[in-house]
C-alpha cells in the first residue's frame, strides 16, 4: 500500500539508499527488554518517499546559521523522550548507537528523559554544555522543548527531531523532522477497520497520550477516513491510554462495562491494542473475531497477536532511525539542502503476511 506522495517535503528521498538497515515500527510501551527487540533490520529498512514536486533550496548549513562539521570528529548528543522498556524505544536508540558506531563518531552522549518534559529540556541542555555539536531529539510532546531549542540555537547546535513533530520554525528552531506521516497512519487504520468490519458497527478509539501530533494526526486521519467513507461505522467512544499496554486494558475494561455493544477497537499503538485483547479475553470475548481490532506500530507481539487471529490489521511506524538520521546529517554538513519534513514509508500488516513478517518486527 502506497501513501500519496506530498511536495515540499522530500528533496532528501535519494539520501535513503543507504539507509537500509532499519525495520518496523511504533510508539509503544511494552513489558518485553529483551536484546532481540529490535528485530531483523535488515528486513524491514526505513525508506524516505520519493518526492512529488521540488522542495526549494531546503535548509542548508548556510541558511541555519551552523559552522561546518566532521561528525566522524564530533560529538553528538541523542535525547530519548521514554525509557527503553517498550519495544519502539529499543529499536530507536539501538538504532542511533548502532550507527554512530559505524561511521566512526567521535562520542555519542545519550540522554533519556524518563517521560518527564522538564528531563528532556535540562537533558538537552546538560549535552549541550558537555559539548555536543549535533543533537538528535526525539521528542516527548511538541510543545515544552522551547528552552532547550534556545540554548541550542544560541550555540549554533543544530537540532534533527525525529519520530514527532515540535511546534517550531523549521530552519529556525530546529533542523528538520524525519518521521512518519501519522494523518496517513490514522487513514490506513480506518481503511482496514472498513474492511474487517464491512464498513458497519461500533467502534472504539483508545487515544494516545495528549500533547503530540502523533496523537492528534492518528485520530485526526481515522476519524476523517471513516466519516468519509463508511458512515454506518459509528465512533462511540475516545479514551486516552496513554500508549501503555496496562492504561489501555484499564480502559477496555471500562468500555467493556459501559459500551457492550462495541464491535471494533482502533489502538493508536500496539501496546494498548494487546492490552484491549487481555481485557476482551478475561470478559469472554473472542479479539480479531466478536471485536475487531486495529493497531498502529508493528511490534513483534502485535504482529504475532495478529497471526494468531486476536488482531486484524496493524499499520507500520518504523523506529530504526540511525542510518536516515546520521544519513541526513552528513547531506547537511555536505552542503545540501534539508526538506523541513523527511517522510518515511510505512508498510501494512494483515492476516496474510504477518506470519512471514514476524522475523523483521521489532
Amino acid at each position: 500500500m502506497t501513501l500519496p506522495k506530498r511536495s515540499r517535503t522530500f528533496s532528501v528521498a535519494c539520501l535513503v539508499a543507504a539507509t537500509a538497515t532499519l525495520a518496523l515500527s511504533g510508539c509503544a510501551k511494552s513489558e518485553t527488554t529483551s536484546n532481540d527487540a529490535g528485530g531483523d533490520s535488515s528486513k524491514g529498512a526505513q525508506v524516505a518517499q520519493t518526492p512529488s514536486a521540488s522542495s526549494g533550496s531546503g535548509c542548508s548549513l548556510t541558511t541555519y546559521g551552523a559552522p561546518k562539521l566532521d561528525l566522524k570528529n564530533a560529538v553528538v548528543g541523542f535525547s530519548q523522550s521514554e525509557k527503553e522498556a517498550n519495544p519502539f524505544r529499543i529499536a530507536e536508540t539501538q538504532s542511533i548507537k548502532d550507527e554512530a558506531a559505524k561511521i566512526g563518531v567521535k562520542k555519542l552522549l545519550t540522554t533519556n528523559a524518563q517521560s518527564q518534559l522538564s528531563k528532556q529540556v535540562s537533558d538537552i541542555q546538560d549535552m549541550l554544555a558537555q559539548g555536543a555539536q549535533f543533537l538528535i531529539v526525539a521528542p516527548l510532546n511538541s510543545d515544552g522543548l522551547e528552552p532547550a531549542l534556545q540554548a541550542a540555537a544560541a550555540k549554533k547546535v543544530p537540532v534533527l527531531t525525529i519520530d514527532r513533530k515540535v511546534n517550531a520554525t523549521a530552519c529556525k528552531d530546529y533542523l528538520a523532522f524525519l518521521g512518519s506521516d501519522f494523518v496517513e497512519q490514522g487513514k490506513r487504520a480506518a481503511d482496514a477497520m472498513i474492511k474487517a468490519t464491512g464498513g458497519k458497527g461500533k467502534v472504539a478509539i483508545l487515544l494516545g497520550s495528549s500533547g503530540n501530533s502523533v496523537t492528534t494526526d492518528r485520530t485526526k486521519g481515522f476519524v476523517d477516513q471513516v466519516a468519509a467513507q463508511a458512515p454506518g461505522l459509528e465512533i462511540v467512544a475516545q479514551q486516552t491510554g496513554e500508549f501503555a499496554r496496562d492504561k489501555g486494558q484499564q480502559v477496555m475494561e471500562q468500555l467493556i462495562q459501559s459500551k457492550p455493544d462495541i464491535t471494533a477497537v482502533y489502538a493508536e499503538n500496539d501496546e494498548m491494542a494487546l492490552g484491549a485483547v487481555t481485557a476482551l479475553k478475561a470478559a469472554g470475548k473472542a479479539p480479531g473475531k466478536d471485536v475487531k481490532i486495529v493497531s498502529i506500530d508493528g511490534t513483534r507481539n502485535a504482529v504475532q497477536a495478529l497471526a494468531n487471529g486476536e488482531l486484524n490489521a496493524v499499520i507500520e511506524s518504523n523506529p530504526r532511525f540511525g542510518p536516515l538520521a546520521f544519513a541526513t546529517a552528513e547531506k547537511f554538513y555536505g552542503g545540501e539542502g534539508i526538506p523541513e519534513d523527511v517522510i518515511i514509508s510505512d508498510r501494512a500488516y494483515d492476516a496474510s503476511n504477518a506470519k512471514d513478517s514476524l522475523g523483521g518486527a521489532y
